[in-house]
C-alpha cells in the first residue's frame, strides 16, 4: 500500500524541476516567502475569478494560468530554503481550496446571471466534487491511509478548466470536472475502503497470535 506510482502531479514537479529550482532560487534572493507567494497566487485567482464572473472567459483563463503558475514556486522556495515547514504546507493546501471555490464562485455568478439553472446546478456539483477530492485525502491521511489516486487530481482539473475557459466553454469545462471530480472523490472513497479491510484483517491475525 505504501509503494504507490507517482501521481501526474509528481512527474510533473520531476520534468519541470530544472525550471522551477532556479526560478525559486531567484525568487528567494529576492526577499520572497513562500507564504507571500501562496497568497500571490490567491489574489491573482480572485482577479481571474472575477474576469469569468464578468463573462471575459479567455482573460480570466490567462489570468487564472499566471496565478497557477506562480503558486507552483511555494513549495519549490521553501526546499530550495532547507526550511518547507507543516505550517507552510497548511496554508499552501487551504490556499488551494480557497483558489478552487473562488474561481467556482465566478462561474456560478456568471451562470446566476445568464439565468442558466443547469450550469448552476454543475457548476456546485464540480465544486463539491473538488472540495471532496481534496478532503478524502485529507481525513485518509489523518487516519493513517493514503489516497494520491484517481483520474482528476487538483492540476487535472486546471488542465481541463484553463484550455476550456480561453474557448469559451465554461459549462462544458464545469461539467467535465463535475463527473470526473465526483469520479475521483470515490475512487480515492474505494482507495481508503480496501486499505481499511486491509488493516483490519491484520488486526485480527495479530490477536488471534496473541491469544494463541
Amino acid at each position: 500500500m505504501n509503494h504507490l506510482k507517482p501521481t501526474f502531479t509528481d512527474r510533473l514537479r520531476i520534468i519541470f524541476k530544472g525550471i522551477l529550482d532556479p526560478i525559486g532560487g531567484f525568487l528567494n534572493r529576492l526577499g520572497l516567502t513562500p507564504n507571500s507567494i501562496t497568497l500571490l497566487g490567491l489574489v491573482g485567482t480572485t482577479i481571474g475569478a472575477y474576469f469569468i464572473s464578468q463573462g471575459k472567459m479567455t482573460t480570466g483563463a490567462f489570468v487564472l494560468l499566471a496565478s497557477v503558475l506562480v503558486d507552483a514556486f511555494d513549495g519549490t522556495m521553501a526546499r530550495l530554503r532547507g526550511e518547507p515547514s507543516d505550517f507552510g504546507g497548511f496554508v499552501d493546501s487551504v490556499s488551494d481550496r480557497y483558489a478552487e471555490l473562488i474561481t467556482f464562485a465566478g462561474l456560478l455568478y456568471f451562470f446566476v446571471v445568464q439565468g442558466n439553472a443547469l450550469g448552476v446546478m454543475v457548476t456546485f456539483a464540480a465544486a463539491a466534487g473538488s472540495v471532496l477530492v481534496s478532503y478524502v485525502k485529507a481525513r485518509a491521511e489523518g487516519l493513517g491511509f493514503t489516497a494520491k489516486v484517481g483520474i482528476l487530481t487538483r492540476v487535472e482539473r486546471y488542465i481541463v478548466l484553463i484550455p476550456l475557459l480561453v474557448f469559451n466553454q465554461p459549462f462544458i469545462a464545469v461539467l467535465i470536472i463535475a463527473f470526473l471530480g465526483n469520479i475521483t472523490a470515490l475512487q480515492r472513497i474505494l482507495h481508503v475502503r480496501v486499505q481499511g479491510h486491509v488493516r483490519m484483517q491484520k488486526a485480527r491475525e495479530e490477536k488471534k497470535e496473541y491469544l494463541h
